[in-house]
């Protein structure tokens, strides 16, 4: 009897666990598009390092859009480290949560274009 308890809340836990992480990775919170000059992108962290960028929007310091991509885009990472100093257009995915590996915020670029 205790046994079958035990065995039912470790397989709650484990669906409730999986489910979240799931949720967290499959869906996001929403899709949009930024354009700016792209002043900075670098490969940081001390144990787990992520690619993180910023593009400005304006003159202001203020409009600086701060962006993670994930480590497995690298054609993204390499046509932003092309471009950078340059206009650029980014297509993002905002999502609910982020984990530590994937980087430090929640906008995750999918797709990038140069401004002609």
């Amino acid at each position: 009897m205790i046994r079958k308890i035990v065995l039912y809340i470790a397989l709650s836990l484990t669906l409730i666990t999986v489910g979240y992480f799931s949720f967290i990775y499959y869906i996001p919170y929403s899709e949009g598009v930024r354009s700016g000059e792209l002043i900075k992108i670098s490969h940081k962290g001390f144990v787990v390092k992520t690619w993180e960028g910023e593009l400005s929007q304006g003159i202001s310091g203020a409009q600086i859009f701060a962006f993670s991509i994930m480590d497995n885009e690298t054609a993204i990472i390499e046509q932003l480290k092309q471009n950078q100093g340059k206009k650029v257009t980014l297509e993002y995915e905002e999502r609910y949560k982020t984990f530590f590996w994937w980087g430090d915020t929640r906008y995750f670029v999918t797709k990038v274009s140069l401004e002609k």
